[in-house]
């Protein structure tokens, strides 16, 4: 035979070699939760290893993650008291924003990525502004816009509005812009699917709605060609990074967006991904590192650029090992 393609697969020098698929932990992002109190490191029941942090603890976590060469987090806040607006999403000692200063005044260099949403914030769960039972997308858009500003005046280095609203990028970016943050990207979750694989965060956040569901205004997962229009309106809006969440179940949507935008794509790898994996492994049924690494290669190789991951400071060692570097 003069063509035997497992002459490059003989050794690990030469299977490293002609790897097609390469990544870095400098694309690494991983998920924090801050908790309103002191003193507070709570274990997560629904996500085995993962911890609620109040801002005077929450250096630990950020200590943690610079010494696996993670050097950017995605915050999410739980507040102390929600009402109908989620007026605490915005307020000036808002969770996040006490995270946010704690963490650039001890760890100026980590890089703080703010989630903008409601859905943490307001008493019934949803993702914004009622009238009635229905979300009021345009009322929406001026607390998401406050709630961005408020980050920034924090100190966040990047937001990411998670709402899916139509409309909201355009509305964050302008307010950015009006008050002097042009220099302030916008990582948009353009493609967020309504889905399942949400569960364990929706318990870590106490972030479920408390009637109906979010399949009005987050994407129908059976639709794919829809991803590009979403991701193409944002981009129009502003958007400097595009997202896919969920990542594992819908590597065909992140090969769709990428192959269809000429900016970095990111893909969230949810709780529901991380859960089944913890879940499966604590059973006996799976190598969690095997299958960890396995996956995450999964989201870059549909072309994915950057991965938000619980389990990013894993990851970041298994790079460092180069099991999958």
């Amino acid at each position: 035979m003069l063509i035997r393609p497992r002459r490059l697969r003989e050794n690990p020098v030469i299977r490293k070699m002609v790897r097609e698929t390469r990544v870095s932990s400098d694309s690494l992002i991983l998920p924090l939760f801050l908790e309103e109190g002191e003193n507070i490191k709570a274990p997560i029941a629904s996500l085995d290893g993962q911890f609620r942090y109040s801002p005077d603890r929450v250096g630990e976590a950020i200590e943690n993650a610079l010494s696996h060469g993670v050097d950017k987090v995605l915050l999410f806040g739980i507040p102390k008291e929600k009402d109908e607006k989620g007026s605490s999403a915005y307020a000036e000692n808002g969770i996040v924003q006490q995270g946010i200063r704690k963490i650039k005044e001890e760890y100026p260099a980590m890089c703080v990525i703010t989630d903008v949403c409601m859905c943490e914030y307001t008493s019934h769960g949803h993702c914004g502004i009622l009238n009635g039972k229905t979300v009021d997308n345009d009322a929406t858009l001026i607390a998401l816009a406050q709630t961005a500003l408020s980050h920034v005046q924090a100190g966040a280095d990047m937001v990411a509005p998670s709402d899916m609203m139509d409309g909201r990028v355009y509305a964050i970016r302008s307010k950015l812009d009006e008050k002097g943050y042009q220099d302030i990207p916008i990582m948009s979750y353009a493609v967020k699917y309504a889905s399942y694989f949400y569960g364990p965060f929706r318990e870590a956040a106490g972030s479920a709605p408390g009637f109906g569901d979010r399949r009005g205004y987050q994407m129908d997962w059976h639709n794919a060609k829809e991803a590009a229009k979403e991701a193409e309106l944002d981009i129009k809006e502003g958007a400097d990074i595009i997202m896919v969440k969920p990542a594992m179940s819908y590597l065909d949507v992140v090969k769709e967006v990428s192959s269809h935008v000429n900016l970095p794509v990111a893909a969230y790898s949810v709780s529901g991904e991380y859960a089944m994996i913890k879940a499966a492994a604590k059973m006996g049924l799976i190598d969690e590192y095997g299958i960890m690494c396995e996956s995450a290669i999964s989201v870059y190789r549909a072309g994915a650029d950057i991965l938000i991951s619980y389990y990013a400071n894993e990851l970041a060692d298994a790079i460092k090992k180069g099991d999958i570097g």
